[in-house]
């Protein structure tokens, strides 16, 4: 595959380069040293990222119907309006302090029948916005199914570590849009999934290349 150097493409361009082949379809956008940190020294992405990858983060945004993303990276991060509706997934239900005022509808809850904090999400955001997907953990094949139905099939997944693991573990991802930062950390930082092992294969569909910063789609192979 060719290496497309990122500066020559207009948003036009990006646009087609990233546009999603089918509905539903969800990708998850994630960033790595070249040692395998996904949090720089404050502990968030932010510490890493760049001009380049906030390219193609803003691309990815504008291009989804929905952000799915978990509820602490969501916190850590420090996650407001997006301007898009937000699924915050949690086995607890707590939402995220700073997303507590936000505009009814714009803020939903992917969680559990067991979920400590269900009536009180309940109650923050509507019980329409709260999604009570399985017993004692999310079925984030029916997250994606039931997203869908509300008519956002373009699903951008933002991490955290914990999230994309258990997307690709249980087949629910079908891309994974990953930024290399040329910076070695080394230090103790979580790589871009943590868990229990995976065995998942992908494909390159696209590599981009700005000063030295790598921008790859990698898909899911199903075969």
């Amino acid at each position: 595959m060719d290496l497309r150097q990122l500066s020559t493409l207009s948003d036009d361009d990006l646009d087609e380069l990233y546009a999603a082949p089918e509905s539903p379809w969800l990708r998850v956008n994630m960033i790595s040293s070249l040692d395998g940190a996904a949090t720089g020294a404050g502990g968030t992405s932010g510490g890493i990222n760049n001009d380049a990858d906030h390219r193609v983060f803003e691309t990815l945004r504008r291009l989804c119907d929905v952000v799915v993303v978990g509820a602490g990276t969501a916190r850590d991060e420090g996650y407001e309006d997006i301007g898009k509706p937000l699924v915050l997934v949690t086995r607890k239900a707590e939402v995220p302090a700073q997303l507590r005022d936000a505009e009814r509808g714009s803020v939903l809850v992917a969680t559990c029948e067991t979920a400590q904090h269900l009536d009180e999400a309940r109650e923050l955001l509507g019980d329409e916005q709260v999604l009570v997907l399985g017993r004692d953990g999310v079925d984030l094949a029916a997250l994606k199914a039931t997203l869908a139905e509300r008519g956002w099939g373009h699903q951008l997944g933002e991490g955290g570590p914990h999230l994309l693991r258990d997307l690709v573990a249980d087949g629910v991802a079908d891309e994974l849009d990953l930024t290399w930062v040329p910076q070695l950390l080394g230090g103790d930082h979580p790589r871009i999934t943590v868990g229990a092992d995976v065995d998942v294969a992908l494909r390159l569909g696209l590599l981009l290349e700005d000063a030295g910063t790598l921008l790859g789609r990698w898909l899911v192979r199903r075969d």
